[in-house]
């Protein structure tokens, strides 16, 4: 579509968990507006899991930044990785605008993310891509500290 833009020029990162040995718990991102994307991509990684460990991930929606009326996205969430056959994977959850509750107002996600178990090696992202407005770096949440 744009053959001479640059990848980061067409690619926001918009949220992450960073990686980390998480506990058997529940993170979650930041809310993040899905209006100034076409397309947005949540990104799961597995490391090593702990003994019997589960990786469950989904996407939620809300109404505002603060996560008002929040509930998940239809048809947003991972199959359950399992440490049998789970460890150092990648899963892709993808979402359009249009996928959330717009009707009712909804327009911010965020990425949730539960170990069960034991803890467990995971990191995560959400991505914006293709922007409504170029280039997308500026969209980058603030850790991004280099663009090369």
């Amino acid at each position: 579509m744009f053959p001479n833009a640059k990848g980061s020029e067409l690619v926001a990162i918009l949220a992450t968990l960073d990686p980390s040995s998480q506990a058997a718990s529940t993170v979650s991102t930041g809310w993040i507006s899905s209006g100034n994307h076409h397309s947005l991509l949540a990104v799961i990684q597995t490391g090593v899991l702990g003994t019997g460990a589960t990786v469950d991930a989904k996407l939620q929606q809300a109404i505002d930044a603060t996560g008002a009326s929040a509930k998940d996205i239809s048809a947003k969430a991972i199959t359950q990785i399992v440490k049998a056959t789970g460890d150092n994977k990648q899963v892709l959850i993808n979402v359009r605008p249009e996928e959330l509750d717009i009707t009712n107002g909804f327009g911010f996600l965020r990425l949730s993310l539960t170990v069960g178990v034991a803890a467990s090696l995971t990191s995560a992202q959400i991505l914006g891509i293709t922007p409504r407005v170029l280039p997308a770096d500026t969209a980058n949440q603030s850790a991004v500290v280099q663009i090369v």
